[in-house]
């Protein structure tokens, strides 16, 4: 049976009308979804008794089970059990400016990126969009306090599970979903060009994420086996031109991987790289794993490279370390509790 939460407030409204039912019935329903945060169809006290009875046989509306919570400063990890017993993994950061959650989009990821731990399980399935927003929710009823930004930059690739994620952008949104503004919703991808060609139109102000990780296509097609499917020169073509038709801001991730990309020549490539482009770059120290052999920088290099993108002009942060301790930092989540 599908998720209730699965569905964007187009869909239900399509969905009343086909059961010929007012159509804002489909707002009344949101604001008992997303701001009463109700748990049964039964608690709804504003939709007729036989409306309810054809929501309680056509959706489901059961919540993710958490099976655990793993906690480290201003950070909570987060493992979810689906309904098909695959498992999934979100984290929550605190920040004086508000609760940020990092989502997963898949089980399992195809992309491959060598550093990266969720990569080690190839892709089983794409996650619902009722199961991304119910990591949302289900965090806010754990922590009962409100979530302000998510990042969808967990386990899986947000990209190769496009139609999905696009429902989900409208519905967490939406003023009667969770009311997240656009400029406090992320989306990362490794780049896969068509698909940032079509959310080019999408017309929510979204901010996007790039995982560069890397100056050119030497470094990066060994380290991000999608480069030889989408070469740097052609990305950055289509980001360039994302740039001029949304004018919005974007962001390039950038992992510092001990002597593969954190020397001054490739910090001097890649300020050439985004020179004229409207964009920052955020340095992420590298976050180890017992399965895979790659070194963090140093920090006196990680600082060069800093100041050697700052020398050039090229905003640039160095993000703030999360979750280490519990494995909730970037590029260590899991999509099995097993896969470890």
């Amino acid at each position: 049976m599908e998720s209730i939460y699965s569905l964007d407030i187009e869909m239900l409204q399509e969905y009343f009308l086909s059961n010929n039912q007012k159509k804002f019935h489909a707002e009344q329903l949101f604001e008992w979804l997303y701001q009463k945060k109700i748990s049964t169809f039964s608690e709804i006290t504003n939709l007729k008794k036989d409306v309810i009875k054809q929501l309680e046989q056509d959706f489901s509306i059961e919540p993710l089970e958490i099976v655990k919570v793993e906690k480290d400063t201003d950070v909570c990890k987060y493992l979810f059990k689906l309904s098909d017993n695959e498992h999934i993994e979100a984290v929550l950061m605190k920040h004086d400016y508000g609760n940020s959650i990092c989502i997963s989009s898949q089980v399992g990821c195809n992309m491959g990126c060598c550093f990266c731990e969720s990569g080690r399980r190839k892709k089983v399935r794409n996650l619902k969009t009722g199961e991304m927003v119910l990591q949302i929710l289900q965090v806010e009823k754990d922590i009962k306090e409100r979530i302000s930004h998510v990042v969808i930059m967990g386990i899986g690739e947000p990209f190769d599970n496009y139609e999905n994620i696009i429902k989900l952008l409208k519905i967490i949104n939406y003023a009667k979903g969770l009311a997240i503004g656009s400029r406090h919703i992320t989306v990362s991808t490794c780049g896969i060009i068509p698909k940032i060609e079509e959310f080019m139109n999408f017309k929510l102000q979204v901010n996007l994420a790039i995982s560069l990780h890397a100056p050119n296509d030497k470094i990066r097609s060994q380290i991000m086996p999608i480069n030889k499917v989408y070469p740097i020169k052609d990305l950055m073509k289509v980001l360039k031109k994302y740039q001029e038709k949304t004018g919005r801001r974007l962001t390039f991730e950038y992992i510092l991987l001990d002597g593969i990309n954190d020397r001054a020549k490739d910090a001097e490539e890649l300020s050439k790289l985004i020179k004229d482009m409207n964009a920052y770059v955020n340095l992420i120290p590298y976050n180890t794993t017992e399965n895979i052999q790659f070194h963090r920088s140093k920090t006196i290099q990680i600082m060069k490279f800093y100041d050697i993108l700052k020398k050039n002009k090229i905003q640039v942060t160095i993000r703030r370390e999360f979750g280490g301790k519990i494995s909730a930092a970037c590029g260590q989540l899991r999509s099995k509790e097993e896969c470890k």
